[in-house]
């Protein structure tokens, strides 16, 4: 009877330390800025903790627990941060804000946008004194003949141009749109092969260019092959990056909804970006 309750309880030591095992592995991932801190259930964590701490009688299983202590607590320190910083920037998420929506009536939506809504009225109106301003006004008004002389245009002939003319003066680009789309993924694929990492690159260090001109205009490329399914953007709100990861596949229709992502691109960010520094 004794040796069965000791094997019980090995067997439950065993366990509790493979899920503490596993829990110091996902809070390294969140740490390591791999995973969003908030998919951590923080109270079943402490649970977990709890239910297992009154078995350890060895100093291998204290540490172990003292480990998973500790990287819980930076895990809630990431929280915090975030928190902290959305707070103090006025931030709200839209997904949050979306949710928010769905869960009101018709009426309580009605009832905040009257809340929140302002317009500006103004009245105008024509008076006897306006009117006879306008009588003037049209009677002291040189006639439009005299304002306007008769111009004599010349005429020119009509001709031709070539394709090879209309390029030359940027009326028809030197090849198709759909062309220049693709050569810019095959560009981006490269690029991610050489120099990124797990599969993507960093925004600027894909748009940037020689000239803030160039930048601009790739970005407006890059703009297209996210709409059109080619690459897809990751957003690290923790890191306040954004990368650009290119699909293999173009996905001609997107299973959710798209969200659309504004980017900011100054002349100074092109500028830090140039001399090396965090944009």
């Amino acid at each position: 009877m004794i040796l069965a309750l000791n094997v019980g309880g090995q067997h439950e030591k065993k366990v509790g330390k493979e899920k503490l095992q596993r829990i110091i592995e996902m809070m390294n991932n969140i740490e390591d800025r791999k995973v969003d801190p908030f998919l951590l259930n923080v109270d079943e964590i402490i649970r977990i903790i709890q239910e297992y701490f009154p078995r350890w009688d060895e100093a291998e299983e204290l540490n172990l627990d003292a480990v998973a202590l500790h990287h819980l607590a930076s895990v809630v320190k990431l929280q915090s941060e975030w928190v902290k910083q959305r707070s103090t920037s006025l931030y709200t998420d839209p997904f949050l804000l979306e949710e928010k929506i769905l869960q009101k009536s018709g009426g309580e939506v009605v009832a905040a946008f009257l809340g929140a809504w302002h317009p500006l009225v103004e009245l105008e109106q024509v008076g006897l004194e306006s009117l006879g301003v306008a009588l003037r006004y049209w009677a002291e008004l040189t006639p439009l003949k005299d304002r306007w002389p008769e111009v004599v245009v010349a005429e020119v002939a009509s001709g031709t141009a070539t394709r090879d003319e209309l390029i030359d003066q940027s009326i028809l680009r030197d090849e198709a749109f759909s062309a220049e789309l693709e050569r810019y993924w095959v560009q981006l694929k490269n690029l991610v092969q050489e120099k990124g990492v797990d599969g993507k690159l960093l925004y600027l260090d894909f748009v940037g260019a020689d000239s803030y001109e160039a930048t601009v205009h790739r970005a407006y490329l890059t703009s297209f092959l996210v709409t059109y399914g080619y690459a897809t953007l990751e957003l690290v709100p923790l890191e306040e990056q954004i990368f650009i990861k290119p699909l293999f596949v173009p996905v001609a229709h997107l299973s959710r909804q798209a969200v659309s992502v504004p980017i900011a691109l100054s002349f100074d960010d092109w500028q830090r970006w140039k001399r090396g520094e965090q944009a």
